[in-house]
């Protein structure tokens, strides 16, 4: 019988990570502005609902279109920050084992 190797996985490389940072910050930034302009549309639009239930629910909503975009700038913040610290590291552990050789 023959014995089949699996294949070795692809391990990040700074490039990549450095790619992948920045995807992320544009993506964050992107959301964080598209936050902004939904945020002063809401703002500078009263609602008009005779209701009180209404108007309960129409906060709501507003509510949440705001905090969803919101969160998912801080999301990508988050990930373009982690992603350029494992860049440091990938960078730090091959020099640490180009020299160990």
């Amino acid at each position: 019988m023959t014995q089949i190797t699996p294949p070795e996985p692809n391990l990040p490389t700074p490039l990549r990570c450095l790619t992948g940072a920045v995807i992320a910050g544009v993506m964050s930034f992107a959301l964080s502005a598209m936050t902004s302009r939904i945020a002063t549309t809401f703002a500078t639009k009263p609602m008009i609902q005779k209701t009180t239930m209404a108007n309960n629910i129409a906060a709501a909503v507003r509510t949440l279109v705001v905090g969803s975009t919101a969160l998912g700038a801080a999301i990508f913040g988050i990930i373009a920050i982690g992603l350029v610290a494992l860049a440091i590291q990938v960078a730090l552990s091959k020099q640490k084992s180009s020299t160990n050789l």
